[in-house]
């Protein structure tokens, strides 16, 4: 039931029990026995007494007792103005870490001088500071395929690709990084993005997966960087790395024929070449021998006739000198060089000159053909004979 304090002792509204005003249990709570004996302070004893320790905290509080407020309110004023200095050495203190510079502001204007890594002081709140890291970082786009269409990129010649690549930057003017730029990081990756779509755009698809990556990310970078300096961002591009290059999953089977298409055609180009070569080679090789060997007969029949013409003249000279002794040698060496292979014997007519000849017995076939031994024998002279008469 609800507590009633409207009497003088307080007690219970609608207790049970005869008589006014019975507690729930049946009795009355008891308050304070004038001799201190009772069992519980009274509860509003309890509350008046912490009102008073809080009005004589305060200062300039309670009724009574100045000294002791007075003493109360300056420890107060003591611990709000330790209270303030300590937050104001916090905020005048600040350390820079080795990977950073720190940029001091004096009434949110910067610097010139940067503040370099360690433990360094700032009239706050007339003096602020920021921290800016100077290290490079890296920045990953299109790395997440399956998230959003960032790498996908239209070549020149009307093909999708599916490009990753990474950006590495640093900051190289703090005061520009901080003031100049909203989102420096930001804008650098849409940037980076932006000119590598533009540079593929230009590109046959070959060159961005295998013929030309590196002059594609060198050409990506310096887009990159002349823009980030035209709005004084205070970012350097250190380098543009193309970690990947493939087609979408959805034309990757067709594209892998294509490609296979493409490698078997070069394979017969070099096949071809190589065939080529070696043909070309051979009749190279063949030409030179022909050459060669006209050569060497040209040398031949020329040197042969150039013999046979010192030859005539020198018969000529000689002819000119004894036409008659001339003649004769050399009806002798016609006759000589047509008769040398007959099997003939031509003997000189007249009867002194038959009388020398010499009868030849062939002794080493008269075994084999021994019935008609003198028949050869007979010939022979009988050839000789003849030869007389021619």
């Amino acid at each position: 039931m609800p507590w009633s304090n409207q009497t003088g002792n307080g007690g219970w509204k609608g207790g049970s029990g005869g008589g006014g005003g019975g507690g729930p249990w049946g009795q009355r709570p008891q308050g304070p026995r004038p001799g201190g004996g009772g069992n519980s302070p009274d509860l509003e004893d309890i509350l008046r007494r912490g009102q008073d320790r809080l009005r004589r905290a305060l200062p300039g509080g309670g009724g009574g007792g100045g000294r002791g407020g007075s003493a109360g309110g300056a420890a107060i004023v003591g611990l709000v103005v330790a209270g303030l200095a300590v937050l104001w050495l916090v905020k005048a203190v600040y350390t820079v870490q080795p990977d950073q510079v720190g940029v001091e502001m004096l009434f949110g204007k910067p610097k010139e001088e940067l503040s370099g890594p360690g433990l360094h002081f700032a009239l706050w709140p007339f003096e602020t500071v920021d921290t800016v890291p100077v290290v490079e970082s890296q920045m990953a786009i299109g790395a997440n395929r399956s998230a959003d269409n960032s790498g996908l990129m239209l070549s020149g010649d009307q093909n999708i690709v599916d490009v990753q690549f990474a950006v590495l930057y640093q900051v190289e003017n703090p005061r520009d990084y901080l003031f100049n730029v909203d989102d420096p990081v930001s804008m650098l990756r849409q940037v980076a993005e932006s000119a590598m779509r533009e540079v593929v755009g230009r590109r046959p698809v070959q060159d961005i997966f295998r013929d030309d990556r590196q002059g594609i990310a060198e050409e990506v970078r310096q887009i990159a960087q002349d823009t980030m300096n035209a709005y004084s961002s205070g970012l350097r591009v250190n380098a543009i790395s193309i970690e990947d290059a493939a087609p979408p999953p959805q034309v990757a089977d067709a594209f892998d024929e294509v490609q296979r298409a493409e490698q078997d055609e070069d394979r017969f180009v070099e096949e071809a070449n190589r065939y080529q070569n070696q043909q070309l080679g051979r009749a190279q090789g063949e030409a030179a021998q022909i050459r060669e060997d006209a050569a060497a007969y040209k040398n031949r029949v020329v040197q042969e006739a150039e013999g046979e013409a010192q030859r005539f003249i020198s018969v000529l000279t000689e002819y000119e000198k004894a036409p008659e002794v001339t003649r004769k040698r050399l009806f002798l060496e016609t006759m000589e060089g047509v008769l040398k292979d007959s099997s003939k014997v031509i003997v000189e007519g007249g009867s002194q000159a038959t009388q020398g000849i010499v009868p030849f017995l062939p002794l080493d076939r008269l075994g084999q053909r021994a019935p008609n031994a003198a028949a050869p024998a007979a010939g022979q002279a009988g050839q000789a004979g003849q030869g007389g008469t021619n």
